[in-house]
């Protein structure tokens, strides 16, 4: 049976289309070099790589990193997530699985319960683990001994991380927001996976709208795929991809409709703002934490939103994107 804490989220095509080596992989360039010395070295000495904590807005190619650092070690990857991890004795099963030199992937794992995050600070320093066995005064600790094994933990929150934690990762990457260039290498490449014949000029369309992230790009790239197949086109060109993102709903700043939502209610319902995020969440009836990792990131990459102390405002590029989802819509 498997076991229900080691997990995996993704669709089968998006393990597809992940790259299956660091040169294939495009983008995050000093990231990639990075790591390609870490793990040069930890092989030099015949020692697993330091943990590794990866962080960046959502889509941006952690869960992949974290694919190819196992395979370039030739260990396992077992892959969770820090929110099943409820109790210590979830932890202690899933270190205690661990063998030599496997990789362990902590997806979210800001998320992490303060008990359990503190049982997992001696089994990264220490490859200890202490847990306690019974209750009140018949309890009796017990100290097991781990594998020599390599944490890599990824958060899109790393400011809700606490200190210690933070501190036992030997090596930490940011990832940030991809190029058009780049975005266009990861579109073309994916639309060959598919066997799918795209024009350059159809290209370009879905990279400038996949909000400068990866996971978004190929996800576009897929439904864009399906409107060919429905129409019984076999060239993606571009008035069928712009037919297809009207379809979706993606503007062309690439905003989808909760994009377009949050600056409605943002420019509109309050003026402008400043506005509270849990004014935000309860008006869109989306969560914060949605808000927070999903919709802002690009926001305030692209300048149409900021964070002020008396909560969040558009700016006038904002105020320019609000005018275009209003003339969209109407």
């Amino acid at each position: 049976m498997k076991d229900p804490k080691i997990m995996s989220q993704e669709h089968p095509i998006d393990l597809f289309l992940r790259p299956n080596s660091f040169e294939g992989f495009i983008g995050q360039r000093q990231c990639i070099e990075n790591l390609k010395i870490f793990l040069k070295a930890a092989q030099h000495r015949k020692e697993p790589l330091d943990h590794v904590l990866l962080h960046g807005p959502p889509g941006l190619g952690k869960t992949t990193l974290a694919h190819l650092i196992a395979k370039s070690c030739e260990s396992r990857l077992k892959i969770t997530s820090a929110p099943v991890l409820m109790k210590t004795g979830d932890l202690a099963a899933l270190l205690t699985g661990l063998q030599k030199q496997d990789v362990l992937f902590i997806d979210e794992i800001h998320r992490l319960p303060i008990s359990v995050e503190e049982t997992l600070y001696s089994a990264m320093e220490d490859r200890r683990l202490d847990i306690i066995l019974g209750d009140g005064p018949h309890a009796q600790s017990m100290r097991l001994t781990l594998e020599p094994f390599t944490l890599i933990g990824a958060t899109t929150r790393i400011g809700l991380l606490s200190t210690p934690l933070k501190d036992r990762f030997g090596i930490t990457l940011a990832l940030g927001f991809y190029t058009a260039a780049e975005m266009e290498a990861i579109i073309l490449q994916g639309a060959q996976m598919l066997k799918m014949v795209l024009t350059p000029e159809a290209c370009s369309v879905i990279a400038v709208r996949a909000r400068e992230t990866p996971r978004i790009g190929l996800r576009l790239l897929r439904r864009i795929r399906d409107f060919g197949d429905a129409w019984n086109r076999s060239l993606i060109d571009e008035s069928l991809v712009l037919q297809a993102l009207s379809a979706l709903g993606i503007n062309s700043l690439g905003l989808d409709g909760l994009d377009q939502r949050y600056l409605v209610a943002l420019g509109c319902l309050f003026q402008g703002g400043p506005v509270g995020i849990e004014t935000l969440s309860a008006t869109l009836s989306e969560t914060k934490d949605t808000l927070e990792d999903v919709v802002e990131p690009y926001l305030l990459q692209k300048g149409l939103i900021q964070r002020t102390p008396r909560g969040r405002a558009i700016t006038s590029s904002g105020q320019e994107a609000l005018s275009l989802c209003q003339s969209l819509s109407q």
